[in-house]
């Protein structure tokens, strides 16, 4: 379980295909506290560490096929920047909203301006009819996860929402590095799909 607050951008140092699987190893910070069999979300995808090497200050996660078809960990080349975060603790406050990690398609980038000083990021994505019943869509003001990260939509339509991204959260996450075009993770927020469910049943 996770918060959709971003601890830092990591950066990808090599990526390794193995048949359907895809063998990740990420720089970051706070590498060398992390430990085998732990989870940590990339993108908004939660990936177990599967490989630590502390003097380095890597580690190594592996992303199946199923999740490359369903993310943007696919498109990832050396370099890149990936949104990271460790689980929450539950002892803390949730500062963000709550995010399973588990990334239901992406969206693509169709503007971005800049507003005093501030960011505006819209994004267009495809859901069918039945999913949207189900949740998957975008509401005024509710919570949505982007690439890992927790934001409020502020204009909220049938294919497509908006966010604002303020100096702090541009400059810490990969979304300096978002352009129109670029392919993003988004998480639909879960309170809306269990009670898209309850009305299914009812």
């Amino acid at each position: 379980m996770f918060s959709g607050i971003v601890e830092e951008a990591a950066r990808v140092v090599s990526l390794d295909r193995d048949g359907g699987n895809l063998h990740i190893t990420l720089s970051c910070s706070f590498a060398a506290e992390l430990h085998i069999d732990q989870s940590v979300a990339h993108n908004g995808v939660c990936l177990t560490v599967v490989k630590v090497d502390p003097e380095a200050g890597t580690y190594v996660v592996t992303a199946i096929q199923e999740t490359l078809d369903r993310s943007n960990l696919g498109l990832l080349q050396v370099g890149d920047e990936v949104n990271v975060e460790r689980s929450m603790l539950m002892n803390g406050r949730l500062d963000g909203h709550i995010v399973q990690g588990h990334v239901d398609q992406t969206a693509t980038c169709v503007e971005v301006r800049e507003v005093d000083g501030s960011y505006y990021f819209k994004f267009s994505y495809t859901v069918a009819p039945e999913l949207a019943h189900k949740g998957y869509v975008t509401v005024e003001k509710g919570s949505v996860c982007v690439n890992g990260t927790s934001l409020t939509v502020c204009a909220s339509e049938l294919n497509s929402f908006e966010v604002a991204i303020i100096p702090y959260t541009f400059n810490l996450t990969n979304f300096h590095a978002i352009r129109v075009g670029t392919v993003v993770n988004i998480e639909f927020d879960i309170i809306g799909k269990y009670l898209a469910r309850l009305m299914e049943v009812k």
